[in-house]
């Protein structure tokens, strides 16, 4: 089984411009944990909720040095307010493992267990034409090869 026959087709994709309230809407609304970003047609990274979910928090150098600015949950809270307008450039992943449409999925399942990942985009010339995550490939390899039995 090859990656074309199980990708998703109809990609949505952001632009490194939006800001964190944008991609945040953009994930919401379409019931998505990720997207890839986008300039020109090409990939240039990817952004998740887990990746707009960290921005909330400290990094642990910041929080060791100064703990008193991060022990007030609303404070926290409120960060998500004052992030809104920040682009998504800050805090996309900007290496971006992609998958080719002729990779077997178990190839393709392997990388994103590897790399701890759920979904890959898929690339043919530099341009997206789909993306695999691993329910997909769970899915199909259940059906096709578990159940069946």
């Amino acid at each position: 089984m090859l990656v074309k026959e199980l990708m998703k087709r109809n990609v949505i994709t952001i632009s490194k411009e939006a800001t964190y309230e944008e991609a945040a809407r953009v994930l919401y609304d379409n019931k998505l944990t990720g997207v890839p970003v986008v300039e020109n047609d090409e990939i240039i990274g990817f952004i998740s909720e887990k990746d707009l979910f960290r921005v909330l928090f400290p990094f642990y150098n910041s929080y060791y040095k100064h703990p008193e600015m991060y022990t007030d949950n609303e404070q926290r809270e409120s960060k998500a307010n004052d992030i809104r307008n920040h682009d998504i450039g800050r805090f996309m992943k900007k290496d971006v493992l992609t998958v080719g449409p002729d990779m077997p999925v178990l190839s393709a399942g392997a990388l994103m267990l590897a790399n701890g990942i759920h979904k890959m985009p898929v690339v043919e010339n530099n341009k997206i034409i789909g993306i695999i995550d691993r329910e997909i490939i769970y899915k199909a390899i259940f059906k096709d090869q578990i159940f069946k039995k």
